[in-house]
């Protein structure tokens, strides 16, 4: 096949749209569905993300997409009892690449919802389950297994969008881009994400531990296809707070922030036995919960709303509770895709448990930053190198 006509473009307005290649054949199978202008921008993008990841880790990867730029993104780490129970997958069968996956949509599920799915490796049919049950457009993989395609062709009235991408496919050198009937060209961004990038560390504190390693490069390459500006926390193998397309990096690291702390307040004691009535639908019980941990708590504990959600009016967590469980995360990483211009950064990401940064350094404040970073004893790497995305 080579090319593949679309509905329309970005917008229903913008009509023609196809894909196609100026030489040789689309990469990928349209196995189900019909993929959309976004879509493929999201699985395009995706697929090299999980891809490096891979390349990076050496673990399966999974990333799940929204209008380009990743919700979440992680690699293969065994989950924990509490984080089984956090994600609501206590009963079911967990393989490395449905793992990743469940990693991956739990860093932000309020912004995974309708998400576009990357996998490094086959998706089996326990990673094919558990996508059953998300609200999800679509996914790219290398294969399938039967089971695992019979299962996601029947999602969403048999329209799930279902890619198969080449997994030995390499793109010319060379990329272009046509924007008010201007044609850009430049070579495409082939920085490799090594710990090689990690060798300069001027900071006080010098260690980085292997977790931290894997974590910052888990950072680095969620970045690199991420909207720019952009910051990336990472904890345990997975990105925990993904702050995208800003105009003030300050702004990308409290958003992102937010969302890291969003995620460690969903392990407290009174979020992961809120008394949900059953059969709730997947995305109400998030947003309950999404509600539940915020500033305005209030509205979803009015008498005349909880028993929408709940058998019980739950119990308030506090702000000075919420205050206190944050307090004690730690081990965080946090990755930068250009350099911090101010030590504001450094506050923000210590209050969400940073221990460990990697950014490009380059800033006439750099100085500020490191002494930011040696207040709070975190080992920060200037790796040199920058990963905008546009």
């Amino acid at each position: 096949m080579k090319e593949l006509e679309l509905k329309y473009g970005c917008n229903p307005n913008q009509k023609p749209a196809r894909i196609f290649m100026k030489d040789g054949e689309l990469p990928l199978q349209v196995l189900n569905g019909k993929p959309g202008f976004i879509n493929l921008l999201d699985a395009f993008n995706s697929w090299q993300l999980v891809r490096e990841l891979k390349e990076a880790t050496g673990l399966p990867s999974a990333t799940s997409f929204k209008h380009v730029s990743p919700a979440g993104a992680a690699v293969y780490v065994p989950l924990t009892d509490v984080e089984k129970k956090m994600y609501f997958i206590e009963d079911m069968e967990l393989t490395p690449v449905a793992t990743a996956y469940i990693r991956a949509r739990g860093s932000d599920r309020m912004s995974s919802y309708g998400d576009f799915i990357a996998l490094s490796d086959e998706c089996d049919a326990a990673c094919a389950r558990y996508i059953s049950m998300e609200v999800s457009d679509g996914i790219i993989a290398p294969s399938f297994s039967e089971e695992a395609l019979a299962l996601l062709s029947e999602k969403k009235k048999g329209n799930y969008v279902i890619l198969q991408i080449d997994a030995d496919y390499e793109p010319a050198p060379l990329e272009y881009k046509d924007v008010f009937g201007i044609t850009f060209e430049q070579a495409r961004n082939n920085q490799a994400i090594t710990e090689a990038l990690f060798q300069k560390i001027p900071t006080k504190n010098q260690t980085l531990s292997a977790s931290d390693r894997v974590n910052l490069l888990i950072a680095l390459v969620t970045l690199k296809y991420t909207q720019s500006n952009s910051v990336c926390y990472v904890k345990d193998g997975q990105a925990i707070g993904i702050g995208a397309g800003q105009q003030s990096r300050v702004h990308c690291t409290r958003l992102a922030g937010n969302k890291a702390d969003n995620w460690a307040l969903r392990h407290h004691e009174k979020v992961l036995n809120l008394p949900f009535k059953e059969n709730m639908q997947r995305a109400n019980r998030d947003n309950a919960i999404d509600v539940y941990i915020s500033d305005d708590a209030e509205d979803i504990l009015a008498d005349d709303v909880w028993p929408e959600f709940f058998t019980s009016k739950p119990e308030s967590l506090s702000r000075e509770e919420k205050k206190a469980w944050l307090s004690q995360i730690s081990g965080v990483a946090l990755g930068s895709d250009a350099f911090f211009p101010f030590g504001d950064n450094i506050e923000r990401a210590h209050k969400s448990g940073v221990t460990c940064i990697a950014q490009s350094g380059g800033s006439i404040r750099d100085d500020l930053v490191i002494e930011a970073c040696d207040k709070y004893n975190i080992a920060m790497a200037m790796t040199g190198i920058r990963l905008f995305h546009h």
